[in-house]
């Protein structure tokens, strides 16, 4: 897995480089710190994840996220701060970031890029503790009023687990291509992007 870590703390840059790289997974392909080179590192390196922290100088992480979303929408963006602001997070998901995890929760940095690899949604245990409240709405919703089944609104609830295609199939016993064809429809009907989108929407709704 090739990725790109920027932190403004170059000594925390370096030493998840030398971390994560231990492990044989990871190659990482360039060290930055801040988030103007974020958007120009990764347009030069394409990577298959970006490791990046939120506050830096200038331009920071939030805001670099937006300009290569906007570029490249297909990119998958893992937030790793010391920070847990409602705001944040709020932003984060907004953006179509894929993962945002404390720097506390270190062991889970490397398990999070490879399901953020793998097209998961990677939140900490105190990021998803806070992400129904932040996002509940007070009117009255309902899903059948999209057209969605009972079977639509399982496969959405487990993807805003952040479960993948292949683990939403084992527990519904479908195909995953069955499964694909259902998330199409259901993004579809509800006129939403992608999962991260429909992960935002289910908890906006619940």
């Amino acid at each position: 897995m090739k990725i790109i870590i920027v932190d403004d703390d170059k000594l925390v840059s370096a030493s998840l480089k030398t971390i994560l790289e231990s492990s044989g997974d990871v190659h990482v392909q360039a060290l930055g710190s801040s988030g103007a080179e974020a958007v120009s590192l990764y347009e030069l390196h394409h990577p298959d994840v970006l490791l990046m922290d939120i506050r830096m100088s200038g331009m920071n992480g939030i805001e670099a996220a937006r300009e290569i979303r906007r570029k490249y929408p297909d990119s998958k963006i893992l937030f790793l701060t010391t920070f847990s602001d409602d705001e944040y997070i709020i932003d984060a998901l907004n953006i179509g970031a894929k993962g945002y995890i404390l720097k506390q929760d270190f062991e889970s940095i490397l398990p999070a890029l490879h399901a953020v690899e793998n097209g998961q949604n990677v939140f900490g245990n105190e990021i998803i503790s806070k992400i129904p409240d932040l996002l509940s709405s007070k009117q009255h919703f309902s899903y059948s009023d999209y057209g969605i089944s009972e079977k639509e609104l399982r496969l959405i609830e487990y993807i805003a687990k952040g479960m993948s295609n292949k683990e939403i199939s084992e527990c519904l016993f479908l195909s995953e291509g069955t499964i694909r064809n259902y998330l199409s429809v259901i993004l579809e009907k509800l006129e939403l992007r992608d999962r991260t989108q429909l992960a935002i929407f289910y908890y906006q709704h619940k």
